[in-house]
This record gives C-alpha cells, sequence and structure tokens, in this order.
C-alpha cells in the first residue's frame, strides 16, 4: 500500500476513535497489525496532536472562559458547544476541578512510566478490552439510567466525579481498547454528572491538558534521546491534517448525537469488532 494512503488511513482512524468511545489506540494497533507496517513514535504523537488540536478549536471559549476566570479577571460567561452558558464564578470551578483530575492521571500516569509499563503488540488482549469494555458500557449505562431517573438530571462535575476520571484516564492508559473517553464518560455518569452532555464535556475537556501532557513528553522523550531520525515528513503531514479534520467532525457529531441517544450502539460495534478480532486472528495475534 502506498505509505501516504496509509498515512492517510490511520489521520482517518485516529480523528474518528480519539473521541468516539472505542478505543483510538486499540484502532491503531489494528490497523497496523492489518496494514504490515510499525509507525513510528513521532508518528503516532503527530496524529494525536492533530485530534488534540480539533477538540480543543470546538471547546476554545469554554477554555478562554476558564482561562480568564481561573486568572481572576473579570470575563463574560463562556458558553460550551452545545450552548450552555457558564459564569465566570462556575468557570473558576470547573476550571479547578480539572486540574484536580489533570493531577491526578499526571501522578498515577508517570508512576505507570516508572514501573515501565509499555503497550501490548498484539491484537488479541485488546479484542478481550473491546469486549469487555462493550459489557462495560451496557452496564454502566443502565445503572446511570437508574440514577438518572431517581436523582434527575445533573450537569455539575463533583470533586468525587473530577478525582475517579483522573483515575480512569489512567486505566484507560494502560489497557488499550478500554477507550479513554469511554472510562471517563461513565465514571462521570455513575459518579454523579447524570447528564450524558456534561459528563461527556467534562471527558473531553479534561483529555485535552492530559493529551498535550503526554504528547509533550513523548515528544521531548524522543528529542533526548534522538528518535526523531529519518522521519517520512510528507506521511506525517496528511495523516495530522486527516485526524484533526476528521476529529473536529466526529466530536461535533458525537456533541449532537447524545443529546438525544444512548451511547448503546458503541458497545454494540466494540463487542462485534472484539469478537471478530478473535475469531478470525491466529492464536498469537
Amino acid at each position: 500500500m502506498n505509505d501516504l494512503f496509509a498515512a492517510l488511513l490511520l489521520g482517518i482512524i485516529e480523528g474518528i476513535t480519539e473521541f468516539l468511545p472505542v478505543s483510538s489506540t486499540g484502532h491503531l494497533l489494528i490497523a497496523e497489525h492489518f496494514l504490515g507496517r510499525h509507525y513510528s513514535a513521532l508518528f503516532n504523537i503527530a496524529i494525536q496532536a492533530g485530534a488534540i488540536l480539533a477538540v480543543t478549536l470546538i471547546y476554545r471559549r469554554r477554555l478562554w472562559g476558564m482561562l480568564l476566570a481561573f486568572a481572576g479577571h473579570d470575563a463574560p460567561a463562556s458558553h460550551d458547544p452545545l450552548g450552555v452558558a457558564s459564569s465566570p464564578a462556575q468557570s473558576r470551578d470547573y476550571a479547578f476541578k480539572l486540574l484536580a483530575a489533570f493531577a491526578v492521571t499526571a501522578m498515577f500516569g508517570l508512576l505507570v512510566k516508572k514501573l515501565g509499563w509499555e503497550l501490548p503488540d498484539t491484537v488479541r488482549p485488546i479484542a478481550w478490552a473491546l469486549i469487555l469494555g462493550a459489557l462495560w458500557m451496557m452496564v454502566a449505562e443502565q445503572l446511570a439510567a437508574r440514577r438518572a431517573a431517581r436523582d434527575g438530571e445533573r450537569t455539575s462535575v463533583s470533586w468525587t466525579v473530577a478525582l475517579l476520571v483522573g483515575l480512569a484516564q489512567v486505566v484507560a492508559g494502560v489497557f488499550p481498547g478500554t477507550s479513554r473517553s469511554a472510562a471517563t464518560i461513565f465514571v462521570a455518569l455513575l459518579a454523579g454528572t447524570t447528564s450524558r452532555a456534561a459528563a461527556t464535556e467534562f471527558a473531553f475537556v479534561v483529555g485535552i491538558p492530559t493529551m498535550f501532557a503526554a504528547t509533550g513528553y513523548e515528544l521531548l522523550s524522543l528529542l533526548r534521546h534522538g528518535g526523531v531520525g529519518q522521519e517520512d515528513w510528507a506521511a506525517l503531514g496528511v495523516a495530522f491534517i486527516a485526524s484533526a479534520v476528521v476529529a473536529f467532525v466526529a466530536v461535533k457529531w458525537l456533541l449532537h448525537y447524545i443529546q438525544h441517544h444512548r451511547f448503546t450502539w458503541f458497545a454494540l460495534y466494540r463487542f462485534a469488532l472484539g469478537a471478530a478480532l478473535l475469531l478470525w486472528l491466529p492464536l498469537g495475534s
């Protein structure tokens, strides 16, 4: 397969799957397996950066409002992509909880790195993670729906929700196929933010500093160890642009979708993909 076309394909896969609850890391590892090639760490950093850029643009007003409120400046009410207004005081509180979630992720994430954890290079454990994650999503959605029916729709993010979301990001990073967005959204729903839109927004926004930090950490590590090397810059550029454009469209679509639908179809897709991989792959794959 042509290198540029393969890069375009991987950029599209990253853009679609990074923020949908289906696991981007899992899909990229599966794609690389079937393409018969392994891409550099810098390539993976670039396509992830494209997806981060897209969601940052979508939430730019919300982020700017939080930044001004956090710095103590007077600012007009900011709006999230769904049109919900937040006062400066609410934005400041949201920013502190965002930082708390990020701090938990950073602390435990660095601990995992120090312990020498590495991503698996076979598809079978990812297939099982897709299946188990699908079952978790279906059960969690039912439990969250019951809680919402009992307690009403809650859009606020508590400190408990923030800390658990931070921990969920670490778990998702350790087990490819789990999906960072799925883990964080459903943890938020079960911990008390019963609004799907609010839970999804917090999961997406907390992913911005988390993914920027992880990307920066990996990039500095590559530069320190001379890992940039002989990179195919054309392929990297194609993949970055594809990831950014597709992620922008995917996130916009998901934010509209969740206003009227549950996550059931994503769980069914994960289950079907995981089962298909287990049936078709050789035992050692």
